[in-house]
């Protein structure tokens, strides 16, 4: 249903790549294992970047009366103006990407529950908060998905990771690769049904750009799209807008009143959480291939991801929030 792309992916080198976290470790996770073969990476460590070495005393971020520092307690070595220039040089660097998987909690890296101390020498934990390389990731890349490898073995957080890249790299391949009106009214068919389970109100605002009634240039359309497609795939969808899309969808098959009443049924056990999205999802696949139906055939919403990237354990998970 979708077009094979591969997405443009920052990892942290410590995990499943390279023996390079304080203690010489490696960082297992099967997602990420199960993920390489289909992405293109762009490993980094920033911590070995700035050249603390491995292994390497412990760094932590601390609270100062100066703001936040990232620092190693052992030697008394302040890393924060050599961690913020190395991150604003990566960045500036790296150009465009469709996601982040960063080390969980870690100083550097960590995109949540990053333990801030109080001041140099206490070991008294004042709060969480973001790894000083992630918080330059998020403040650089606005809107470009970012988790990290505990998160992805939630369900719902790695089908909706997955989703996003690869709604990214398409358009990447599809439109940005060679932009035309064409190619972005084709992405935008293909994604519409995605978008509405996403945000229906970005929905409405991107079909505005695409139908372009102001004659704006292409590049000013291209750009203004890919920033709405962000913002519209930031939140997963909620259970209920995934029922109005299927219903939505139901509506292209000219089916029997038992058929309907199977699939109503399915959606319902679904709302009341008694099976996965997979179940209506599956239903309506079947009936794309037995009416042929050409428009919701190329429909991302129904198989927003490779089909190699579900595990067999996933098939009974998921019904959105």
């Amino acid at each position: 249903m979708t077009s094979a792309v591969r997405p443009r992916i920052v990892l942290s080198r410590c995990i499943e790549v390279d023996h390079c976290r304080w203690n010489s470790l490696r960082v297992a996770s099967d997602v990420v294992k199960l993920l390489l073969p289909h992405v293109d990476i762009v490993p980094v460590c920033p911590e070995v970047e700035i050249g603390l070495g491995v292994p390497r005393p412990p760094i932590r971020v601390i609270k100062t009366d100066e703001g936040l520092r990232l620092y190693q307690p052992e030697t008394a070595r302040d890393c924060t103006v050599e961690m913020e220039r190395f991150s604003d040089e990566f960045l500036g660097e790296l150009g465009s990407v469709d996601g982040f998987i960063l080390k969980s909690r870690s100083p550097s890296c960590g995109s949540k529950e990053v333990r801030v101390y109080q001041g140099l020498s206490d070991h008294t934990v004042s709060r969480k908060g973001v790894g000083f390389f992630a918080a330059a990731v998020a403040a650089r890349y606005e809107g470009v998905a970012i988790e990290d490898e505990g998160r992805l073995t939630n369900w719902s957080l790695r089908h909706h990771f997955f989703t996003r890249i690869y709604a990214m790299a398409r358009f990447r391949s599809q439109v940005l690769t060679a932009p035309s009106m064409q190619a972005l009214i084709g992405y935008h068919a293909a994604h519409k049904l995605l978008i509405m389970a996403c945000n229906e109100r970005q929905l409405r605002m991107m079909g505005r750009i695409v139908a372009n009634h102001d004659g704006q240039p292409l590049d000013v359309v291209v750009r203004d799209y890919e920033q709405h497609l962000a913002l519209a795939l930031q939140d997963a969808p909620r259970y209920t807008a995934s029922i109005n899309v299927l219903m939505h969808a139901m509506g292209y098959f000219d089916l029997t009143p038992a058929e309907k009443r199977f699939f109503l049924d399915a959606l319902e056990d679904y709302r009341a959480s008694r099976v996965p999205l997979s179940v209506p999802i599956a239903i309506v696949r079947s009936w794309i291939v037995r009416f042929g139906q050409p428009y919701l055939a190329e429909q991302a919403f129904f198989a927003p991801y490779p089909e190699e990237l579900v595990q067999v354990t996933d098939s009974g998970k998921g019904r959105d929030t």
